[in-house]
């Protein structure tokens, strides 16, 4: 199982912080990702509850669906599928705090597993997930921070 959490203060004001974080487009700014697309708009915000997207990262493709949004503080998401690998997806958020001067907590977290025939492979693979996104998510709140 793979358990990914990311802490930090970010230099910016909680309304920057969290719509570079939910804005789709702005994925693509990141070092860590290649592309990423809107599939779905959400029901009541274009990026918000129902909205289905994918983030390219290397070879790896996600499909991750919006499960809570409570702007600017609170989102959630869903990895409903995922190429080459398959991943059962257990938690996905991003909580933000407004520190009051103008800097922004962040906490992000993923967990879930790898679905690998192998256990073994499976839990290296786990590991190996786990290092590159909290490295990825970490990428992604320092990019944010530089803009």
């Amino acid at each position: 199982m793979f358990k990914i959490k990311v802490e930090r203060t970010v230099n910016k004001p909680i309304d920057e912080v969290f719509e570079a974080i939910s804005d789709h487009a702005s994925y693509g700014l990141f070092k860590a990702v290649g592309t990423a697309k809107l599939l779905t708009k959400g029901d009541d915000e274009r990026n918000g509850v129902g909205a289905l997207r994918t983030i390219q990262t290397g070879p790896v493709k996600f499909w991750e669906r919006i499960t809570a949004f409570e702007r600017p503080t609170h989102m959630q998401y869903k990895i409903e599928k995922a190429r080459p690998v398959k991943v059962d997806h257990r938690k996905g958020s991003i909580d933000l705090k407004d520190l009051g001067d103008g800097t922004t907590q962040v906490t992000w977290i993923s967990e879930g597993r790898l679905v690998i025939p192998l256990p073994l492979i499976g839990r290296l693979l786990d590991r190996k997930m786990q290092k590159q996104g909290t490295v990825g998510f970490s990428s992604i709140l320092k990019s944010i921070e530089s803009r």
